[in-house]
């Protein structure tokens, strides 16, 4: 399970302006491009945001040019755009 730590958005503000994401998974840490996270949770990786209660789900949005984002319980959430910036 990797948890989403940062964001980096380019050329607007909404889910589909991120470009860039670090995450975490134990002790390992890293950065992938949205497409990288992409194909990561399409081939069944679990990426999360950690929220309170809980940690939230990250999802992603079939688009013309395919997105992420955080859904709860069965609700498209703004987790992610709720992250640190880089």
């Amino acid at each position: 399970m990797r948890y989403i730590t940062h964001i980096h958005l380019e050329g607007g503000a909404l889910h589909e302006h991120i470009t860039r994401l670090r995450w975490k998974a134990d002790t390992a840490t890293g950065e992938a491009s949205r497409m990288e996270m992409v194909q990561w949770v399409r081939n069944g990786g679990d990426a999360r945001v950690e929220a309170r209660p809980g940690n939230v789900k990250v999802e992603v949005v079939n688009a013309t040019s395919p997105y992420l984002r955080t859904k709860a319980n069965g609700i498209l959430t703004d987790n992610l755009l709720e992250l640190p910036r880089f």
